[in-house]
Order: C-alpha cells, then sequence, then structure tokens
C-alpha cells in the first residue's frame, strides 16, 4: 500500500516517525506546535491532533500539558529483585549511568525514619541524596538513610564509589538485600520536578525500600522518585 492511501493524519504521524528516526527531532527535543505542523502539512489542526494521539499511543512522543510535545524513549526497566543492583541493571539495557550529589549530612532520625531503621528517634543518621541520570538524562532523585554508627566515615569513602552498593561491601563488609519496597504513584513536587526537568503537574513514581545485610539487620532506608515517563519497575520472581 501506497503512503497517499492511508488517511492523512496517518502519513503525517507517518512522516513525523521518520523525521525522529532520522534524528530530525533527538530524545528530549521538543516537536513543533499544533500551529506549526498545521502550517508545514497544510492541514487543520484537528488533523495534526489526530496525527500527534497516534505518536503518543505509539509512545513516540509525550505531552507535557502547559509545555507541548516532546520526543519520548521507550521506558527503562528497572527490576525489583533480592539484590539491590540499580547500576547494573541500568547498564544491561546499554544506557550510561551517572549520579550527581545532592546532599551528604548527618541529620537527627525522626520517629518514621527511626521506626525503619530499628533505631531510636534522635540518633545520629546519614542522609545521602542524589540525582540519577541515563545517557545523561535525569531519571530518578534517591534519599537514602543510614545509621552513622553503623557507617562510620560514609562521607569519606562516598566520592571513591560509583555504586552504594559496592562502596557497603568493600568498606564495610556489608551486603545490600531488598527486604521490601513500597511502590505508589504521586505529582512531583516542587524541588524533584526542576531537577527532573519535569512539568509539575507530572507522574512520578515512589518507592520506599528497607535494605538489609546478610544477618538481616537494617542497613538503609530509601525513598526514591522516579520519573513516570521514562521508567517502568518490574518485580522479579525469585523462586528457583
Amino acid at each position: 500500500m501506497t503512503q497517499e492511501a492511508f488517511p492523512l493524519y496517518i502519513q503525517i504521524a507517518n512522516e513525523l516517525r521518520q523525521n525522529i528516526a532520522e534524528s530530525v527531532y533527538r530524545l528530549g527535543d521538543q516537536m513543533p506546535t499544533e500551529t506549526e505542523l498545521s502550517l508545514r502539512f497544510g492541514v487543520n489542526r484537528h488533523t495534526i491532533r489526530r496525527a500527534v494521539e497516534v505518536l503518543r499511543t505509539e509512545g513516540v512522543v509525550r505531552i507535557d500539558r502547559g509545555r507541548g510535545m516532546f520526543v519520548a524513549a521507550a521506558p527503562i526497566s528497572y527490576a525489583i529483585g533480592k539484590r539491590v543492583r540499580y547500576n547494573e541493571a541500568l547498564k544491561a539495557q546499554g544506557l550510561k549511568v551517572s549520579h550527581t550529589l545532592l546532599g551528604l549530612m548527618e541529620i537527627l532520625a525522626s520517629q518514621s525514619i527511626a521506626k525503619c531503621l530499628e533505631t531510636d528517634v534522635g540518633s545520629s543518621v546519614i542522609l545521602l541524596e542524589r540525582l540519577s541520570c541515563a545517557d545523561d538524562h535525569p531519571i530518578s532523585i534517591a534519599s537514602s538513610y543510614f545509621v552513622s554508627d553503623r557507617f562510620p566515615r560514609l562521607a569519606e569513602h562516598y566520592p571513591h564509589y560509583h555504586s552504594i552498593s559496592k562502596l557497603l561491601q568493600q568498606e564495610y563488609g556489608c551486603d545490600h538485600i531488598r527486604r521490601s519496597t513500597r511502590i505508589s504513584a504521586r505529582t512531583v513536587q516542587a524541588k524533584d520536578a526542576r531537577l527532573l526537568e519535569l512539568p509539575l503537574n507530572a507522574p512520578i513514581l515512589l518507592t520506599e525500600s528497607i535494605n538489609v545485610d546478610q544477618q538481616g539487620h537494617v542497613i538503609e532506608y530509601g525513598l526514591t522518585r522516579f520519573r513516570g515517563d521514562r521508567m517502568e519497575l518490574v518485580f522479579e520472581d525469585e523462586r528457583g
């Protein structure tokens, strides 16, 4: 079937898809507006909307309310399994992983944090926050809490490691095993929206995790905010 045999909105969707495949528009680029596309193709905006909806349904583009249309990427899969292996999971998909330290400080444990870490309220806790990127695009912000007495000099060791799991293993002889993870859908908060390059009304996936060592002792309480349009979280079957 020739291109001309398709409805006009399908022809437009096909051409825009080809533009993206040929890197006329790259991942994360903002696409032309409906008005600009209407002028380019010589059609009304209703036809453009139908073409855009085809691409949106396919996951080729995303629509950010109040901002416009952007070239989307295929979702990045992160397996929620027994062991915490974030970097390895992304690298296995051919992605370049990088992290930016947002904060590393000692704080006093609130009631909720103390409960998760199984420590005393008001005890010293290390808060480590960092922004993670895949191929230089932000995908998550993680806040990790550790009991200070269990991990002395963590702040000194951190700059020498790309992976928290490797840091814990090599400096403290401590494995990094997932005990529980709770996932919920939220709307991004203003501070996170700026760092994740999201509009304020965008959805995120929030994970709340408790991780333990090889003896089953709690070593970390983590809160991670993932971009809802970039990440999919998959639970692994640990049987066998």
